[in-house]
C-alpha cells in the first residue's frame, strides 16, 4: 500500500470509522437533501474543506467547553475518554449526512441524535440542573461550533475559496434550520448576531476543571505517535481561531507570533497532505449523484 492510501485508509478510519456509508448520499435519485444544500452553497464549501474542518472542529470542542452546563454533560455522559475516535465518528457522520445525505438520512440521523439528548441529563458540580435538549443548550453548542467552522474555513481554505461577507451570513442561516430541528431557538443567522450572542454568553463562560481536563485530553490524543503528532499540530493551530479571552480562560499561553508564524503554516502543510492522502471527497461524489439524477428515479 502507498503513502496516498496508508493516509487514506487511517483518515477514513478515524472520521468514518471505515465505512463512509455511501448509501446514505447516493440515493435516492433527485433528493434534494432535507436543507436543499447545494454544491454552489457556502454550507457545503465549509464543511467540504477538510483542513478548516478539523481545525475548526478542535476549536469547537474547545470553545464548547466553555459553558459549565454543557460540559457537564459531556463530562458526565460522554464516553469520549474512552472512546475518542468513536465520539468522533458519530459527529462526523451527523454533519455530513446533514449536509450531503438524502432527506430521510439526514432526519434519521438528527432523530437519533434528538433521542440521545432525551437521556442526558444530571446536576453540573455548581450545583444547577442540565439537559441535553434545553433549547439554549443546544443554541450554544450549534453557534459555537458553526462559528468555529466557519472560522477554520476562512483561516485554511485556499484564498479564492473563501467566504465573502455575504456568504458568510448565508452559511449561517443555511446552518440555522440544522440546530433548530434538534430544538434549539433563536438561532443567530447573520456574522452580525454570532457576534452578538458570543458576547452576550461571554459571562457566563468559564474553563471549569472538567473542561481544563478535556482540552488536555483533547490535544494529546493519539493511538500512534503519527496521529499525536498530527493532532498536536491541528490543535495548536485550532487555538489561533479562539477568541482570545477563550484562550485565556482555558489556560493556553500561544503568542501571536507563533500562532501566525509557525502553528499556521505547520497545519496548512499538514493540511494539504491530509487532502492530498484523502482525494476527491467520495461521500462529496456521491451526493452530487444523486442531487443530478432528478427525473430518474
Amino acid at each position: 500500500m502507498g503513502l496516498r492510501d496508508r493516509i487514506a485508509a487511517e483518515l477514513t478510519a478515524a472520521l468514518h470509522g471505515g465505512d463512509l456509508e455511501l448509501e446514505r448520499y447516493a440515493a435516492p435519485p433527485g433528493d434534494p437533501g432535507l436543507f436543499g444544500i447545494t454544491p454552489a452553497d457556502p454550507a457545503w464549501r465549509v464543511h467540504g474543506q477538510a483542513t478548516g474542518m478539523l481545525t475548526g472542529g478542535f476549536a469547537a470542542l474547545m470553545l464548547q467547553s466553555l459553558h459549565p452546563l454543557a460540559m457537564a454533560g459531556v463530562d458526565q455522559y460522554s464516553d469520549f475518554r474512552a472512546d475518542p475516535v468513536g465520539r468522533l465518528n458519530g459527529t462526523v457522520r451527523f454533519i455530513t449526512t446533514t449536509t450531503f445525505g438524502s432527506a430521510p438520512a439526514a432526519r434519521e440521523v438528527i432523530g437519533l441524535v434528538r433521542r440521545i439528548h432525551t437521556r442526558v441529563h444530571g446536576t453540573a458540580p455548581d450545583g444547577r440542573p442540565y439537559r441535553a435538549d434545553d433549547p439554549d443548550l443546544l443554541t450554544w453548542v450549534h453557534t459555537a461550533e458553526v462559528s468555529s467552522f466557519l472560522a477554520g474555513h476562512q483561516a485554511y481554505a485556499p484564498r479564492p475559496h473563501r467566504l465573502t461577507p455575504a456568504e458568510c451570513d448565508t452559511y449561517y442561516r443555511q446552518a440555522a434550520p440544522v440546530a433548530e430541528e434538534l430544538g434549539a431557538r433563536e438561532v443567530p443567522r447573520t456574522a452580525f448576531e454570532v457576534e452578538g450572542y458570543l458576547t452576550r454568553m461571554r459571562p457566563r463562560l468559564h474553563a471549569t476543571p472538567a473542561a481544563l481536563d478535556s482540552v488536555r485530553f483533547l490535544r494529546a490524543f493519539g493511538r500512534t505517535p503519527q496521529e499525536r503528532l498530527a493532532v498536536r499540530l491541528l490543535s495548536n493551530a485550532s487555538t489561533g481561531l479562539l477568541p482570545d479571552w477563550a484562550r485565556t480562560e482555558l489556560g493556553i499561553r500561544r503568542p501571536a507570533p507563533v500562532r501566525v508564524c509557525w502553528d499556521r503554516p505547520l497545519a496548512t502543510a499538514l493540511g494539504r497532505t491530509l487532502e492530498w492522502g484523502l482525494g476527491p471527497s467520495q461521500i462529496q461524489a456521491a451526493a452530487r449523484g444523486r442531487l443530478a439524477g432528478a427525473g430518474q428515479g
